[in-house]
């Protein structure tokens, strides 16, 4: 298939808005985890719309203002098109979005049909854009002409004349595409269809078949289709230069000079930049007027974003006039002015661009380059080929960059002939050219090879940008194969040399994992190679160009969560299955001769500096309940209790108690340390000797801290106790790992005080508990066991006995505050909720 020439055409896109497309249908959708599937409702207009504004991003998407596209719309409510004006007819068929450039305002209109209550015919339709199209192009024969049909096929068509629109489309040679909503095809068949759906569908395939290009699909493959990742070809444009051999100026007569035309061959591709927003902040006028609808209606005002934009500054750190390293007393500087920043003993001058010079790093130093001051490298435009060299000593490693094509001038037959015979002639003696690409009188030169491919009817040259010498970094290592001992010996047995069965284990397991005879069976029943670079593709630039286009046609992201990647997408991801299970015995065996084990998990022990290593959630639990359950009995140590993931370190003493106990254990783990304490600490402490003093960090009195002797009232596998619920909870917050679970044990904290007798003691307590855990439920996304948590402390306090009325009639004083989290809430904190806001009033109202 020949490759599209990039951009210059025009698509018509012709919608079906009759009532029959607002019938309901399911629909799956990824769930909220982007894994697990839901199954929403929504019309076949809104399922269809997709297939449309996915093609209409991807042309917003690549940016070509020569990609033009208009939607006309049949079974529309009103008419108005350029046939009804001139010469009525064509009723309820309208020119919706004339044909231009799309932008985010096509989507936005697409996304605003709805069915209408009439029916259409798709051949007014058809009629009408043919000529909107050619009306628009005119004369430009060289555009792309496409017209697309989407439709459920249950509106009357009037098929008289049929063949008189097909061979006007063939001659305007336009590309007719047709998705049908359920039309059968190899996968599938609709088994309630309908008699004029059915001779609809039929009338659509007998179209189809009298054009030269024409497709008919169903919507729900195309839906596939359009998500599956694809490199597409576009023509290149082509750029006159000139391929010269020898030196035109000095020896003319032993130069050869050949016009050529250079094209790219491949094209670096990048995912889409994002842009960056941030909230815009309200005037208080705003404000307040936003205010005041919240009052009116019950329904916040929609938060505005604002793009942010790149200011670059520039600044030179100079020392402060007061600092000590000044030497300096005096204060008088200009710290004042708007120039000026400080920093610590620094300040920060401010300078405009204009007087900056630019530099190039030199070592460690700078050189600096001022514009004009260096004379520019005198060099002719053309490509120079500079010498030749065998192609087996091409390193593929060091080409860079991407690759172009170079012509002979397509225009002269004298100039292909001289191209094909150096090309021709480099290929038999099997040689490669250096040579050097300068696109315009002094610009910068570059370095390639060209390299002659073998195509069928044309010679041509490849050029790729190879490095120069200065810019490939040698590095030497020491040899993996060749140890020698303190002597200078040759050691043959050593643990880094493989043995001979170690080898032949590693090369049977080599062997097994080839993936040239891996993939599927041809017509022969030879297997084909299992990985293929032109199926294969980026998922930086593929997922997130489908997550970029998702977003924009979906109207609700929570509703309709981004989709999972295209299984091409993920094809490569796993190793085929055929070469797992043939591998297998090679990998047991690699096990046994390299006598693989599994890494025991490494104990952490207290560093010298009393600093705690991270410990697993399943440790941090056991230390909890370790913790909680000895609260009581460990009134007799003079230790404070830490965090649920904290231990105290033991002091020095205890140290050396414990090295006298099990020497061989400490030796080995604190020898180092020791010795690098007593050699830093020898000159300045007297006395190294006696046992160190007890850190006053780590050794607070009881009365220093007298809450460190009480109970914290922690349950049993909880983190939040009763007796300082909110102390335990913040704590756990800040720590930030286990926000899930002290939002639950906070909760559970609560409903267990409020019932308790005397709790009136603690209401204000419980109340600020109930403040804090709403607020860190809506910041931290817990917003679904908060709507749970004040449902069930309503139900405590008013329902059960012995209940609490007067502390449920607290919260409600307090109000919409300490209600459910609505929608409007969560979503202006980035999450989600299922409660309405007026749901949420009524909740505290009752």
């Amino acid at each position: 298939m020949p490759a599209e020439r990039a951009g210059y055409t025009v698509t018509m896109f012709l919608v079906d808005v009759s009532s029959s497309m607002g019938k309901m249908r399911p629909v799956s959708v990824a769930g909220p985890d982007g894994k697990d599937s839901e199954t929403i409702e929504m019309t076949n207009l809104e399922w269809s719309l997709q297939y449309i504004m996915l093609k209409v991003q991807e042309m917003i998407f690549n940016g070509r203002k020569t990609d033009k596209c208009g939607i006309i719309l049949f079974g529309s409510e009103e008419t108005s098109n350029v046939l009804n004006e001139a010469h009525g007819g064509y009723e309820h068929v309208s020119e919706y979005v004339p044909i231009a450039h799309p932008n985010a305002s096509t989507l936005a209109k697409l996304q605003a049909l709805e069915p209408s209550t009439v029916s259409g015919d798709p051949i007014d339709a058809l009629i009408v854009a043919i000529e909107a199209q050619d009306r628009f192009l005119g004369n430009k024969k060289t555009w792309t002409r496409k017209i697309c049909i989407l439709t459920d096929g249950e509106s009357p068509i009037e098929i008289e004349d049929w063949e008189a629109t097909a061979k006007r489309i063939n001659e305007l040679g336009i590309g007719l595409t047709v998705v049908g909503i359920d039309f059968d095809d190899d996968d599938f068949t609709e088994d309630d269809k309908s008699e004029i759906k059915r001779a609809n569908e039929e009338f659509y395939h007998k179209f189809i078949g009298a054009l030269d290009k024409g497709a008919v699909g169903n919507c729900d493959y195309a839906l596939t289709e359009i998500s599956r990742p694809d490199v597409r070809e576009v023509k290149s444009t082509m750029t006159g230069n000139v391929l010269r051999i020898g030196d035109t100026e000095a020896r003319p007569e032993q130069a050869i000079e050949i016009t050529i035309k250079t094209s790219k061959c491949t094209a670096l591709a990048r995912p889409k930049g994002f842009k960056r927003f941030a909230r815009r902040k309200q005037t208080p006028e705003e404000e307040a007027a936003a205010r005041d609808k919240m009052d009116e209606d019950g329904v916040e005002e929609p938060e505005i974003f604002t793009q942010l934009g790149m200011r670059s500054e520039y600044y030179v750190e100079e020392e402060k006039p007061g600092s000590l390293k000044n030497g300096s007393v005096d204060g008088d500087d200009d710290e004042a002015s708007a120039d000026v920043k400080t920093a610590g003993d620094k300040r920060l001058v401010k300078l405009e661009k204009e007087e900056l010079v630019r530099g190039y790093k030199y070592g460690a130093s700078f050189v600096p380059a001022p514009e004009g001051d260096f004379p520019r490298l005198g060099v002719r435009r053309g490509m120079d080929i500079c010498g030749f060299f065998p192609r087996e000593r091409f390193r593929r490693e060091l080409a860079m960059g991407e690759v172009y094509y170079v012509w002979a001038d397509p225009t002269s037959p004298m100039q292909q002939v001289a191209l094909s015979s150096i090309a021709q002639a480099m290929r038999g003696a099997n040689v490669l050219a250096i040579a050097r690409w300068v696109k315009t009188d002094k610009g910068e030169p570059r370095m390639g090879v060209l390299w002659p491919p073998e195509f069928d009817e044309i010679d041509c040259f490849l050029w790729v940008q190879m490095p120069f010498a200065e810019d490939v970094r040698n590095f030497t290592f020491a040899s993996l194969e060749n140890l020698v001992n303190k002597k200078g010996e040759p050691v043959t047995e050593h643990p880094y040399l493989p043995t001979n069965e170690q080898l032949d284990a590693m090369e049977e397991f080599v062997d097994a994992m080839d993936l040239m005879d891996a993939g599927e069976k041809d017509e022969d029943g030879n297997r084909q190679p299992w990985f293929s670079t032109t199926d294969s593709y980026n998922p930086a630039i593929h997922r997130v160009k489908q997550a970029q286009y998702h977003a924009a046609i979906v109207k609700d992201l929570n509703r309709q969560p981004v989709p999972p990647p295209h299984e091409e997408l993920l094809k490569y991801f796993e190793p085929p299955r055929r070469v797992l299970k043939r591998a297998r015995e090679a990998v047991e065996e690699c096990k046994r001769v390299f006598n693989v084990r599994e890494v025991p998990k490494k104990v952490a022990r207290v560093r010298k500096d009393e600093h705690v290593p991270a410990q697993d959630d399943d440790e941090e639990m056991l230390l909890l309940d370790r913790q909680s359950g000895m609260g009581a009995a460990s009134s007799q140590s003079q230790r404070p209790t830490y965090s649920q993931t904290q231990q105290a370190s033991p002091s020095r003493t205890q140290k050396k108690e414990a090295s006298g106990n099990d020497s061989d254990s400490s030796a080995t783990e604190l020898e180092d340390d020791e010795e690098e304490e007593l050699l830093l600490n020898a000159s300045r402490r007297p006395g190294a000797d006696a046992p160190p003093l007890p850190t006053p960090a780590r050794s607070l009195s009881p009365e220093s801290n007298p809450r460190a002797r009480l109970d914290r009232g922690r349950a049993l596998g909880r983190i939040v106790g009763t007796t300082y619920p909110l102390e335990d909870f913040r704590a756990n917050i800040e720590r930030g790992d286990l926000v899930t679970k002290a939002v639950e044990d906070l909760a559970f904290v609560i409903k267990q005080v409020v019932l308790r007798p005397f709790a009136s003691q603690r209401a204000d307590e419980m109340l600020e508990c109930v403040q804090e855990l709403r607020r860190v439920a809506l910041e931290e996304d817990e917003i679904d066991a908060w709507n749970t948590f004040i449902r069930e402390l309503r139900e405590t306090c008013l329902e059960t006995e012995p209940g609490n009325k007067a502390f449920w009639d607290k919260v409600r004083g307090i109000g919409r505050p300490l209600s459910l989290i609505s929608q409007p809430e969560a979503s202006k904190a980035g999450g989600k909720s299922s409660i309405t806001e007026s749901e949420a009033q009524k909740f505290i109202q009752d």
